[in-house]
């Protein structure tokens, strides 16, 4: 049976007539009269007994108006539970993000969210971008906070939101030595170097610079390879964001324009973005990330 007749129905037993029910309805009495007399016809009965001081239920006429009464309580449920998503009285999103964005643009975007709309749950994981990418496909999460150098390929079939750009600073032991002024000046040294992605960066400015860099230690850890630069065992590069995060006491921090800078930017996939809670958030990260 057509669920719309059902609680047409619903409308006229509980307005008591059909007169009653259409102006309720705010229909004409005669098409009310055919949506009924077709309800009738799909469940092989009568449902109301037409009088003059208006209509009487059948058996049947009741034990359907219960399940209408049923229908029409789960629809308003539903409509309060629509409206308090889209009025961000609850709700939920996924993120993920790569560790010194996780350190420092996603706490401020999570703080800021919070305090707009403190029923709405953020789900946190951490992910390199390629992995976080492939999140974002797969509908494993809504967001991603990604980074990538100019000569990384584009992402296809997701949508690219451009956050801020993050410098690439070089990062040396304290000491007497003369502050270096170009990336040639550190080719005998030992490095030590991050992620694929920041490796392969670091190997690309190297290159461009006319030396191959001695790559001794491998680390994603931003803390471990301050520690190792400050024990005079390596120099390395780091993006602004991770040096934010946690700086340590012992290093030296150098601004070289050979490093050039890293896009951070939130990927997600096509029409997630209409999603109050999602929207809410890649807000947040938009105006607390370019701050």
């Amino acid at each position: 049976m057509d669920p719309r007749r059902v609680l047409i129905f619903r409308t006229v037993a509980r307005a008591g007539s059909i007169s009653a029910g259409a102006r309720e309805l705010g229909w004409t009495q005669p098409a009310v009269s055919q949506h009924l007399r077709t309800l009738e016809r799909e469940v092989g009965g009568a449902l109301l007994v037409r009088g003059s001081g208006g209509v009487d239920l059948t058996e049947a006429g009741r034990r359907l108006l219960a399940h209408a009464d049923a229908v029409a309580a789960h629809l308003q449920a539903a409509a309060a539970e629509l409206e308090d998503l889209a009025q961000l009285r609850t709700g939920s999103a996924r993120l993920a993000s790569f560790p010194s964005g996780s350190a420092v643009i996603v706490p401020r975007a999570l703080a800021a969210l919070a305090a707009r709309a403190p029923e709405v749950e953020v789900g946190l994981v951490e992910a390199e971008p390629p992995e976080a990418t492939e999140l974002v496909r797969s509908g494993a999460v809504d967001l991603a906070l990604v980074f990538g150098y100019q000569e990384d390929p584009t992402e296809e079939a997701l949508v690219a939101v451009p956050l801020t750009e993050d410098s690439i600073r070089l990062v040396l032991p304290e000491g007497p030595d003369p502050v270096p002024g170009r990336l040639l000046d550190l080719a005998d040294r030992a490095w030590v170097a991050g992620c694929e992605r920041c490796r392969g960066h670091l190997v690309l400015c190297a290159d461009r610079a006319g030396f191959e860099p001695r790559i001794r230690h491998v680390t994603d850890d931003y803390v471990v390879v301050q520690s190792l630069v400050a024990r005079s065992l390596a120099v390395a590069v780091l993006p602004q964001t991770a040096l934010e995060a946690f700086r340590h006491p012992q290093v030296r921090v150098v601004d070289l324009p050979e490093l050039g800078a890293r896009s951070i930017h939130v990927v997600h996939r096509s029409g997630i973005e209409r999603v109050p809670a999602v929207a809410a958030l890649l807000a947040a990260l938009l105006q607390e990330g370019a701050g």
